[in-house]
């Protein structure tokens, strides 16, 4: 199941990124309410565009880093307990979007996003889906380490 989420994330990533590129004006954003708009941007760079400057390394680095830190996920989720299956999904969110960025920094050189939040003059940085599932997915691995259960079925099994 882990890693149908995964491919299912990386499907819909891509889908999204190739949308907004087809669709999209570099750097020319489409409001979509006061604090979202549609804007393409790359990032050469990590989260927050991190190392984003840096002539041009960080491509492979950050390509090697992904790679191995999606290799890693994969034989988590292959050998995950019976009593950890609950972290299936979410880590099925961090490898599938951990993959479509790694695509994007392979293939083109740089990371597509394509999604701004702002309020008033403050931006936060633009992403993607892939991020997003990235966030999602650790966010719930995070709740379920602190709270237990991470999972409905779970629960209900339980009781």
């Amino acid at each position: 199941m882990g890693l149908v989420v995964a491919v299912f994330t990386v499907i819909l990533d891509q889908w999204t990124k190739q949308m907004a590129v087809t669709s999209l004006s570099f750097l020319e954003p489409i409001e979509v309410t006061g604090w979202f708009d549609w804007m393409l941007t790359y990032n050469t760079g990590a989260a927050f565009s991190f190392l984003a400057e840096a002539g041009g390394w960080q491509r492979w680095f950050l390509a090697g880093v992904a790679l191995i830190v999606s290799v890693l996920i994969a034989v988590w989720l292959f050998r995950l307990a019976p009593a950890d299956r609950g972290l299936v999904i979410p880590l099925g969110l961090i490898l599938g979007g951990g993959l479509g960025n790694l695509i994007d920094r392979v293939w083109l050189g740089h990371v597509v996003d394509f999604i701004s939040l702002h309020y008033d003059r403050w931006y936060w940085p633009a992403f993607n889906l892939a991020d997003s599932a990235i966030t999602v997915g650790a966010a719930w691995w995070l709740l379920s380490a602190f709270f237990g259960s991470t999972s409905p079925t779970e629960k209900a099994s339980v009781s």
